[in-house]
C-alpha cells in the first residue's frame, strides 16, 4: 500500500498533546494520528 503524504495543520496544543501521546507509546506523531484515524473510521463503519 503506498502512503499519501498531505500538509496538515494544527492548532500547537492539539500537536503538543499528540506529541505527548505518541511519545507515551513510543510512536512517531505521524503513526499515532493513523492510528486515531484507523480506530475512528472502524468506529463508525467506514473502514475497508
Amino acid at each position: 500500500m503506498a502512503r499519501k503524504n498531505f500538509p496538515l495543520r494544527l492548532d500547537p496544543k492539539v500537536y503538543e498533546a499528540l506529541e505527548k501521546w505518541a511519545q507515551d507509546e513510543l510512536r512517531s506523531v505521524n503513526a499515532q494520528i493513523e492510528i486515531i484515524l484507523r480506530e475512528a473510521l472502524k468506529q463508525k463503519g467506514r473502514d475497508k
